[in-house]
């Protein structure tokens, strides 16, 4: 069993009842998750909330921007954001009858503009200003979980493996969690030995990307663009030459990196290809670079549990289990977690690690030189 570096101190609140918001790389909506802890976590309502469009159009523009950022682009995203989540918190609440006072705390990740944790000056950043959330709905609000473990020389990414540990390791099983949102990662839960987690790479992102470009969809819908198209060997093999992939963990990436013109460069090479042969070649491409990733690291692995929305593309969850032979492959849903709120739960959790005065991250995941107490409190 894989020991919890935690201890066993609780915030004040009413049933242990925390609330998790993120949106992810894929910018797809504002995942809201209501959390009981008192006992095992438990799930009370959750609901993804869509992202008006041109709030959603704004962060693709600026994530993806290759100019200058004007501030004032950045302060007033930052501020529409925050309402948004706001707005999110008040309705799941509404939703579910409990009264804003009952919540002990909001844990709110936020939304990744960018994530550059390497260099003489790394950074991650992710808005949604948590004055608002705090202001908007009178819950004390924690965010900005990143950003101290990149201070103590970490990746800030991912930090959700701490959640999986507490919720998903087995005693006689060494087995894995892979979160396919727009970006892939992995947490490995050996039987023996430190949790390990790290990005493999493109998750959602280049398929829902090339899906809206030649569909209109901000997503494959059940993976049906890919299904019609034939993988392009070539052009995998040149997607799969990526250097990033072979470098070793800790580390984390995101749109910053994946994103529609760097898939356009390795396209340009190949002429007039056909768009669902493309789709079909991306899907092949995320199931490759997580496999690789996966029998690289962690070479006795025998379950692999998915979360996120990639869990949802049946083309690509058989990908995986063809490049996996051996390995069950499955949603998290089967041992009790929604694939869908994983994250925000994750969030709701470190929330609640943060007001108990416990570290939210794992040094062994992030390369940071030691636990760290994560975020920071914004007092209802």
């Amino acid at each position: 069993m894989v020991s919890s570096p935690f201890h066993d101190r609780e915030p004040a609140g009413d049933g242990g009842l925390f609330l998790g918001l993120i949106s992810g790389t894929s910018v797809d909506g504002i995942d809201a998750a209501l959390v009981s802890f008192a006992g095992a976590p438990k799930l009370v309502h959750a609901r993804t909330y869509p992202m008006h469009v041109s709030l959603a159009e704004e962060v693709l523009r600026l994530s993806q921007a290759q100019r200058p950022l004007m501030l004032d682009d950045l302060g007033q995203l930052d501020t529409r954001l925050g309402q948004a989540f706001a707005e999110a918190a008040n309705a799941l609440l509404g939703e579910c009858g409990i009264a804003p006072a009952r919540v002990a705390a909001i844990g709110s990740h936020g939304q990744t503009l960018r994530h550059l944790p390497s260099g003489d000056a790394p950074f991650t950043m992710q808005l949604a200003d948590a004055s608002q959330i705090a202001e908007r709905t009178g819950i004390t609000t924690v965010a900005d979980f990143r950003r101290r473990d990149v201070a103590a020389g970490g990746q800030g990414a991912p930090l959700v493996p701490a959640f999986h540990a507490a919720v998903l390791s087995d005693a006689g099983e060494s087995r894995a969690v892979l979160n396919i949102g727009g970006i892939a990662n992995l947490t490995l839960l050996p039987v023996e030995g430190a949790v390990r987690g790290f990005d493999t790479g493109p998750g959602n992102g280049l398929m829902d990307a090339w899906c809206l470009k030649h569909r209109g969809e901000r997503f494959d819908r059940d993976g049906a663009f890919g299904a019609q198209g034939t993988i392009i060997p070539e052009l995998l093999a040149s997607l799969l030459d990526d250097a990033w992939l072979a470098l070793p963990p800790p580390k984390s990436t995101g749109r910053d990196h994946y994103h529609l013109p760097w898939l356009e460069a390795h396209l340009s090479g190949f002429g007039a290809l056909a768009p669902q042969d493309v789709q079909a070649t991306l899907v092949s491409f995320t199931a490759e670079s997580i496999a690789q990733a996966l029998k690289r690291e962690m070479r006795d692995c025998r379950r692999v549990l998915v979360c996120g929305g990639g869990v949802h593309n049946p083309v690509l969850m058989r990908e995986l289990s063809r490049r996996l032979p051996g390995t069950d492959v499955g949603s998290t849903h089967t041992f009790g977690i929604d694939p869908d709120f994983m994250e925000a739960m994750a969030f709701a959790w470190l929330a609640r690690e943060t007001l108990a005065g416990r570290p939210g991250n794992l040094a062994s995941v992030t390369g940071a030189h030691g636990p760290r107490i994560l975020g920071a409190v914004y007092p209802a």
